[in-house]
């Protein structure tokens, strides 16, 4: 067993079997017959698009319930932050606010690259804290650890 399902299973009681995505991504399939055996075949086109309301969709598929704490950062992310704040209970909804052109990337309102507009707006409304990458991170990309 991996240390990440480790983790998943006793920290957050996640059943080890849905620790375990597809790593063809959320491709299309179909059961079919080929060469007299039922199979599963792969298409070469997405079952489906994984942001907005589709991304709650796939968090419910592959974890069967609803998230305690979920990260964003653009308005793609909106609905997977609001449905893990509407949950019972203690939630953390956040924001990555990508503001450090020098070191990453800067992008919100009126950028040509990603979009968070309308997320940055909800955040407030629905008490969701915002991460500015500039202001709050030392460090983006860490320097790589040298071996011995």
């Amino acid at each position: 067993m991996s240390i990440q399902s480790l983790i998943h299973n006793s920290v957050y009681s996640i059943p080890t079997t849905f620790n375990k995505p597809d790593p063809a991504g959320p491709i299309k399939r179909t059961y079919a017959l080929h060469n007299n055996k039922m199979v599963i075949v792969r298409h070469p086109e997405m079952d489906f698009y994984n942001n907005n309301s589709h991304k709650v969709i796939a968090i419910n598929t592959h974890i069967g319930r609803r998230p305690i704490a979920a990260f964003g950062n653009s308005d793609g992310d909106m609905h997977m932050l609001e449905y893990v704040s509407k949950g019972k209970g203690a939630r953390l909804s956040m924001l990555i606010h990508h503001t450090d052109k020098k070191r990453e990337w800067a992008y919100d309102r009126q950028s040509e690259i990603g979009k968070l507009d309308k997320g940055l707006d909800k955040a407030a409304e629905n008490k969701w804290g915002i991460v500015d990458m500039r202001k709050d991170w030392k460090v983006i990309y860490p320097e790589p650890i040298k071996p011995n």
